[in-house]
């Protein structure tokens, strides 16, 4: 059965499926309430809107499933498996980038209080770490601004890859 398709019966498998996506109770329970939704499209337009608008302490509840940069996700859950994917490009860095990775990891923790979340999808980690770098430097009100956005960003880009193509391919 499509996603859509459970998400609009609100099925118990919608629920799993849109928790890897982003693991926020209130953004899972906001995408089952706009529901019914008349395609992917604008599934993922209400997606969009209610990653954005989170709380911040919705957005920490989402923070606590992702892994650090340059961690690898362990287990066999789906939310695992999109982790290690996104992050694919980390595994084949240089030694000491990973370890530049590690030691800004853990500045942005002590400055921020959580772990540093950036879409890594399509990103190098040389990019990643010139973005970590530069979001030490953010004020708290800048850096959850961005925390929100990227976010919002790794919520679309899971969320279309579980609604798989047969759903793209309906929009």
């Amino acid at each position: 059965m499509r996603l859509l398709d459970d998400v609009n019966r609100g099925s118990a498998d919608a629920v799993q499926q849109l928790s890897t996506c982003n693991a926020s109770r209130r953004w899972v329970d906001g995408v089952l309430a706009g529901r019914p939704y008349a395609d992917a499209d604008h599934l993922l337009a209400g997606a969009d809107d209610l990653a954005r608008t989170l709380e911040w302490d919705d957005v920490c509840e989402a923070l606590h499933a992702h892994p650090r940069i340059g961690d690898r996700a362990t287990g066999d859950s789906r939310e695992a498996a999109l982790s290690r994917h996104e992050q694919s490009s980390v595994g084949t860095a240089d030694p000491q980038l990973r370890v530049a990775l590690a030691e800004g990891n853990s500045a942005y923790e002590r400055r921020f209080g959580t772990v540093f979340l950036i879409r890594a999808a399509g990103r190098g980690p040389d990019e990643m770490l010139a973005e970590l770098q530069r979001r030490l430097g953010n004020d708290e009100p800048a850096e959850r601004a961005e925390v929100t956005e990227q976010l919002a960003q790794i919520t679309r880009l899971r969320l279309e890859r579980v609604l798989g193509p047969a759903e793209e391919a309906s929009r």
